[in-house]
């Protein structure tokens, strides 16, 4: 008996040896690379962060800017937000790829100078997104699980991250172009250095304007717009921060596209927008919104927007019901959200955008009418630009085939809701609102701004749900309570209460 155990332990050996001898090389897939670089990683990063944008304001920041409204289902529309986790888990999701970006260019011999620019231009965005919608954030340490086994990153004040963003953001636009690799996996701008230093000193700019209500930021703008060989910004719309999408399935297509027609529904066109489109005769309303089925019927088409924060029963039943309320404008649609007699809307109309040409003419308008900044150029020669600006942008992505023209019509930069004339709060009111159109469908931008400003007005509905409050901040997730508790409640504690009118220290 002893015999046989040994012979049969001697086969077990016999066996696992000749099963171990190549499992290396059998287990190995030869179509999965073993390591990453930098290029594999930047178009995942690109793409999910700006859909994330795109989501972000469909869900909540078109709504909450009241550029459009809710018809079912309206919680959000009447500030009963509770935890609203998308900017938060898209940051710190695709911050993981953004760090091995930068561990990967900065260990690479010699540095990947391109690369290392372009993740911390990423970095840099991706953080504002979450400081502006949180407050205090988990930022020194919040990539340090890795490197350091720092699990439960102490959240960093406002004022601090603000002070890492604008130094990473400056120290992009000094290393680009001081390397020689090429910039792969770059859908956003096909490996431009020079497009990605514009990106960088016009967020900058962003970021800066958004700090003067702290801060005198005013010698660091002149600094940026006073050396454009050294601190290139945006110079025209070809250098918008823009993702454009695929026609072709599976590419990458517009990602309401493949929406139910009944969610997309849900969503209407604000009245907010539309009156104040409507009352500037203002062509770019038939980009963001469509005629009323009812308005249709009756041979009279016409925008008609909604009110914001109407509650269920009234929004549904408002101006006879939803054939009474126009839809989003076709360019933003989904496959099957066409109206009678239209081809299906197309997938690759709408952008996604970081920021955009026009965006940054209006904060140098704020800044020279403040006199916050001096250059060749007038208040009124960058309003009027950001203004046609934003024309040009529509009317480049709007296909002919849609019919709708976004030409201004004679007279709509002399008419008095337009023309740079007035008192100096007159004239930063028609700075604000040209602004807010032009930030449709850009993230939470338009209530970031709003917030700074109050500009322009935004009225809490008529059955909003936070005592006639617009909401100033998202509440940290629930789930931190119990993965970061001791850190959370620190930051709470120096911010002030977690709920949704709390003041974050940019805005106080």
């Amino acid at each position: 008996m002893k015999n046989k155990f040994l012979i049969i332990g001697s086969l077990s050996l016999l066996t696992l040896g000749s099963c171990t001898k190549n499992f290396e090389k059998i287990n190995t897939n030869p179509n999965v690379p073993g390591s990453v670089t930098p290029d594999l990683l930047l178009s995942g990063v690109i793409k999910n962060a700006i859909n994330d944008q795109v989501n972000e304001a469909w869900g909540i920041g078109n709504i909450v800017a009241q550029h459009t409204a809710k018809i079912q289902f309206v919680n959000e529309d009447r500030y009963l937000w509770g935890e609203r986790n998308g900017v938060w888990n898209s940051v710190y999701g695709n911050m993981r790829n953004v760090q091995n970006m930068i561990d990967l260019a900065t260990t690479s011999t010699p540095v990947q100078n391109n690369y290392l620019g372009v993740a911390l231009i990423m970095k840099s965005w991706m953080f504002s997104l979450a400081t502006d919608a949180y407050g205090d954030i988990p930022y020194s340490e919040a990539t340090k699980a890795k490197t350091g086994s720092i699990y439960t990153p102490k959240y960093d004040k406002q004022e601090d991250i603000y002070t890492g963003l604008l130094a990473d953001l400056k120290k992009a636009n000094d290393i680009l172009g001081t390397s020689s690799e090429a910039i792969g996996g770059d859908i956003l701008y096909n490996g431009s250095v020079d497009k990605w230093k514009r990106l960088a000193n016009s967020l900058r700019l962003r970021l800066l304007m958004r700090l003067s209500k702290k801060k005198n930021v005013n010698a660091e703008m002149q600094a940026i717009i006073g050396n454009p060989t050294a601190s290139p910004i945006f110079s025209s719309n070809s250098d918008n921060a823009e993702l454009k999408y695929l026609a072709d399935v599976p590419a990458n297509q517009w990602p309401l596209y493949s929406a139910r027609v009944g969610s997309f529904d849900e969503f209407r066109v604000s009245k907010t927008l539309s009156d104040r489109l409507t009352a500037l005769n203002d062509p770019r309303l038939a980009v963001f919104g469509r005629p009323s089925q009812k308005s249709v019927a009756a041979g009279t088409p016409k925008i008609e927007g909604i009110p914001n924060g109407l509650g269920d029963v009234a929004a549904l039943n408002y101006n006879g019901g939803p054939q009474g309320v126009s839809r989003v404008g076709y360019s933003y649609a989904c496959l099957v959200c066409n109206d009678g007699g239209q081809a299906a809307p197309q997938p690759n109309v709408a952008r996604g955008l970081i920021m955009t040409y026009a965006e940054l003419q209006f904060i140098l308008a704020e800044a020279a009418e403040k006199g916050m900044i001096t250059s060749a150029s007038t208040p009124e020669d960058y309003y009027l630009r950001g203004i046609q600006a934003n024309f040009s942008f529509y009317n480049g992505m709007i296909p002919t085939q849609y019919g709708i023209n976004v030409t201004p019509p004679a007279g709509y930069y002399t008419q008095a809701g337009v023309a740079y004339a007035g008192t100096q709060t007159e004239k930063l009111e028609k700075i604000a609102l040209q602004k807010w159109v032009a930030l449709f469908f850009n993230g939470l931008e338009a209530w970031f701004d709003w917030r700074r400003t109050g500009m322009p007005a935004i009225i809490p509905g008529a059955d909003n749900l936070n005592n006639n409050k617009v909401p100033l901040r998202y509440i940290y997730p629930l789930s931190e309570q119990s993965l970061n508790g001791k850190n959370r409640t620190e930051a709470v504690t120096r911010q002030g209460a977690d709920d949704l009118n709390t003041a974050i220290w940019i805005i106080k």
